[in-house]
C-alpha cells in the first residue's frame, strides 16, 4: 500500500495512508473508544471558524515564532492534558476542536510538488480497518460510501478553516497585534510566588486600541473584532485550567525568584 509523503506528520499521526477502493474495500471505520493519542497533549491547533465555541471552555493563545498557530490549552504545561483521563477518556462534556474530531483523517499532498490533495488516514489509530463492525467506507461499487463522503466534506471544511485562519494571522501581524505572552498565576497558600506561564503570544490590547477607526469598522462587519474578543476574553480561563492541574496534582511549582 502507497502512503503518503510524510517529511514531517502533523500532531498525533504517527502513519498516512491515502485512503481508496482498491486496497481498502471492504473496510470500515468505527468510533474511537479512548483517545489514547490525546493525553500529554496540552495545546490543540484551532482555527477561526470555532473560536466562539472553544473560548467557552479552554483559554485561545498563539504559538511563538514567525507563523504562529491559535493554540487551545487542555493543559499549562507539556505533558498534561487536564480533561483526558488515564485510560483516554474525555471527563469533562466539553467542545472538541475540530483538529481532534479530524482524527485519523486528514486531507494530505500524495507527491511532494503536487497541489491536490487526498483524503488520508492514519492506519495506527485503530478506527479504520478490515473488521465486522463500523461503518463502510466504500460501497459495492466500489464508490465513497456516504460515511466517507461526510468525512471528506469535513476535511474540505477544515482546511478551508484554516486559510481563513492564515488570513487572520496576516491581519494581526500587518497590525503588529501580536506580543509576547506573560500570565502570573497565584496559589492561595503562597501569592508571593506565583507561577508565570510564557512561551505564547497574545494580542496586545494597547496597540488594538490605537488601530485607526475605519480599520475597527471593516473588522467589525467581517468578525474579525468578535474573533479578537474571544481570544481575549478566553485568557481568564488560564487560571481555571491552572486549578485543574492543582487540583489533579500536575501543577508546576511555584517560582523561585
Amino acid at each position: 500500500m502507497a502512503t503518503a509523503p510524510q517529511p514531517q506528520l502533523p500532531l498525533f499521526y504517527k502513519d498516512l495512508m491515502p485512503l481508496n477502493s482498491r486496497d481498502h474495500a471492504g473496510w470500515n471505520t468505527k468510533p474511537l473508544e479512548s483517545a489514547e493519542w490525546l493525553k500529554g497533549q496540552h495545546a490543540i491547533p484551532v482555527t477561526v471558524d470555532e473560536f466562539v465555541q472553544v473560548q467557552r471552555d479552554f483559554p485561545i493563545i498563539f504559538s511563538s515564532g514567525e507563523n504562529p498557530l491559535p493554540l487551545a490549552l487542555m493543559g499549562l504545561n507539556e505533558g498534561v492534558n487536564t480533561f483526558v483521563n488515564d485510560e483516554g477518556k474525555i471527563e469533562d462534556p466539553v467542545y472538541l476542536p475540530a483538529y481532534i474530531r479530524r482524527y485519523p483523517f486528514m486531507l494530505a499532498k500524495l507527491t511532494q510538488d503536487g497541489e491536490d490533495l487526498s483524503l488520508c488516514f492514519d492506519p495506527t489509530a485503530g478506527s479504520v480497518g478490515d473488521f465486522k463492525d463500523g461503518e463502510a467506507l466504500f460501497d459495492k461499487e466500489g464508490q465513497p460510501s456516504q460515511t466517507t463522503q461526510n468525512i471528506l466534506q469535513f476535511c474540505e471544511h477544515f482546511e478551508g478553516a484554516g486559510q481563513r485562519t492564515k488570513v487572520f494571522i496576516e491581519e494581526l501581524q500587518k497590525h503588529e497585534l501580536l506580543m509576547d505572552g506573560e500570565i502570573a498565576i497565584s496559589r492561595q497558600e503562597d501569592p508571593e510566588k506565583p507561577f508565570v506561564y510564557r512561551g505564547f503570544q497574545m494580542v496586545n490590547q494597547e496597540k488594538l486600541q490605537e488601530v485607526r477607526g475605519d480599520v475597527l469598522r471593516e473588522w467589525n462587519k467581517s468578525g474579525m473584532l468578535a474573533l479578537i474578543y474571544s481570544h481575549i476574553m478566553s485568557l481568564d480561563l488560564m487560571r481555571a485550567i491552572f486549578a485543574r492541574q492543582v487540583q489533579q496534582g500536575t501543577a508546576p511549582a511555584a517560582a523561585t525568584s
